[in-house]
């Protein structure tokens, strides 16, 4: 998948869609010194796949808004972190103390957001996290600069044991990468389920080879299996599991995260079927998300966009609407803050409003991979899972 996007003319067109309004907020800046974006990319390393995704995001809604934010020139400062929590520190940190930035966004891994988060608060710059909500900072580190714009990462796994737990299945096997995030989607799921958990199988993060586990997990005869694989983790595992012969007599359950249009666009007919979990779908019901999937399928060859896609536009859109709403002055960090608080803009996901710990409050969906009206292998929304649904780690953020 990662390839495919490297080689591909919407990647090409995505990169200077960025450097484009790059330049011109570079160049322009004639009344004020224009507001200074770091965006955090992850287009190499084993989140590349759904970095790409990402930056397509931020790409369409930058160029709807002509390169702007809250009408101010832009200078977006873009680097690659690869995955990697020591490459990432570096760049920020040279994004705050070099570049000066005045807002950050970015990146995908949990891993990384805990790598960066402490330089960003140090400096005061709002921190809107397009994917990764650790529980870190959901609780005690807490942090008034940190915006989980998307979601924290337990309630999509929660979600998930809650259907699950529905379901009635007597006896799972949890698998995830050993890192933050992974350990959050077991905790999430077991929150929910209350049936037997046969083994937590825990993974090299950016692993493909799923022999031994399937081993494992063809020994412990489950009914059920969660497993949280994002990116190419997740298609090698799908068609590992599928090739060994295992979806005969065991179901397989995820979060959007591993059952997403990237993976199912690697994997194909081999999901359909599977039950998936997520904030979000292309099918929302609402004007917001209509307008925003047709964008981007226009943009991108008919391609429909991920939840990767749809955060981080959703991103762009909440910096945009902070910036108008604080009068225009980015550089006034307080009034951006409270700006940010109030998640008033037309979001993809609908209306929701943000806790005390700044991490959404929002409903959560069962999908289904299923063919749509011209037989594409795709997502469709079966019902809603936890309405207005908060995190639980809210009441230890000392924040009001």
């Amino acid at each position: 998948m990662a390839s495919t996007f490297s080689t591909s003319s919407t990647l090409q067109r995505s990169l200077r869609a960025l450097a484009l309004v790059s330049a011109v907020g570079a160049a322009v800046a004639a009344h004020a010194a224009p507001v200074k974006v770091g965006l955090a990319l992850d287009i190499s390393g084993p989140f590349a796949a759904l970095g790409a995704e990402a930056r397509d995001g931020f790409a369409l809604a930058i160029k709807q808004l002509n390169g702007k934010l809250g009408g101010q020139d832009v200078e977006f400062i873009q680097a690659d972190m690869a995955g990697s929590p020591d490459q990432a520190k570096q760049l920020v940190d040279r994004m705050v103390q070099r570049d000066k930035i005045d807002i950050f966004s970015g990146p995908i891994g949990s891993n990384i957001a805990l790598a960066v988060g402490p330089t960003l608060f140090a400096a005061k710059v709002p921190y809107l996290s397009a994917n990764a909500g650790p529980s870190q900072f959901a609780g005690a580190q807490c942090n008034a600069y940190f915006f989980g714009t998307a979601y924290q990462n337990d309630q999509f796994h929660e979600a998930a044991g809650k259907f699950a737990q529905d379901r009635a299945f007597k006896k799972t096997v949890l698998i995830a990468p050993n890192y933050p995030a992974g350990k959050d989607a077991l905790t999430g799921f077991k929150r929910q389920f209350k049936g037997a958990v046969a083994d937590e199988l825990y993974t090299k993060l950016g692993q493909i080879d799923y022999a031994a586990e399937l081993a494992q997990i063809r020994a412990a005869k489950p009914d059920s299996i969660y497993f949280f694989l994002p990116g190419a983790m997740g298609i090698n595992f799908i068609k590992q599991f599928v090739g060994a012969g295992l979806s005969k007599d065991i179901t397989l359950v995820t979060s959007g995260f591993s059952a997403d249009e990237d993976v199912i666009g690697a994997v194909g007919d081999p999901m359909l079927g599977l039950f998936n979990t997520s904030h979000w779908a292309h099918d929302l019901d609402n004007a917001a998300n209509k307008a925003f999937v047709a964008a981007f399928k226009k943009e991108y060859n008919g391609r429909y966009p991920s939840l990767y896609a749809a955060q981080a536009y959703d991103a762009i859109l909440a910096m945009d609407a902070a910036v108008k709403q604080s009068g225009g002055n980015a550089q006034n960090r307080e009034a951006m803050v409270a700006a940010l608080k109030k998640a008033n803009y037309a979001s993809t996901r609908g209306s929701f409003k943000y806790a005390n710990n700044h991490y959404p409050i929002e409903n959560f969906y069962l999908r289904v991979i299923g063919k749509d009206a011209q037989g594409k292998v795709t997502n469709k929304t079966v019902s809603t899972l936890l309405t207005n649904y908060g995190d639980t780690y809210s009441d230890k953020c000392a924040l009001k």
